[in-house]
């Protein structure tokens, strides 16, 4: 089990800097997973985002800072706490990241073609089931 977990961490983190300079060129891997949840929740504000990747709030303030910089991100102020702000997607950074999301979509399915549509579904609940032990 740990070789395949090395293994496949191993291509995600590859995969994430790939996804990364596909969104924008200048964009950081990690950065990609922050698009991810954002895309999830979004507006969001910087401690949450920090809070779900267990990040400090200076490492989390240093890379929106960088997508803002990229037009990939904006931030808005919170209407229920004007001291706080909100993130969200720029109209840009949403389509930018929807395009290289449907792309790697569609390369898993590329990939799985051969399974049984049970076995996919199998390994995503399991996948789940493993992400949810924190």
């Amino acid at each position: 089990m740990e070789r395949e977990l090395t293994v496949l961490l191993r291509r995600a983190r590859a995969a994430s800097g790939e996804l990364a300079r596909a969104v924008h060129p200048e964009l950081e891997p990690a950065a990609y997973g922050l698009l991810v949840r954002l895309s999830e929740v979004e507006p969001e504000r910087a401690t949450e985002l920090a809070a779900y990747f267990g990040v400090g709030k200076a490492t989390m303030s240093r890379q929106l800072r960088a997508l803002e910089e990229l037009g990939l991100v904006a931030r808005e102020q919170d209407p229920t706490d004007g001291r706080a702000y909100l993130m969200r997607m720029t109209e840009e950074g949403r389509e930018r990241f929807s395009r290289v999301r449907t792309a790697r979509r569609q390369r898993y399915l590329d990939q799985l073609a051969a399974w049984e549509p049970e076995e996919a579904l199998e390994l995503a609940r399991l996948l789940h089931r493993f992400n949810e032990l924190g």
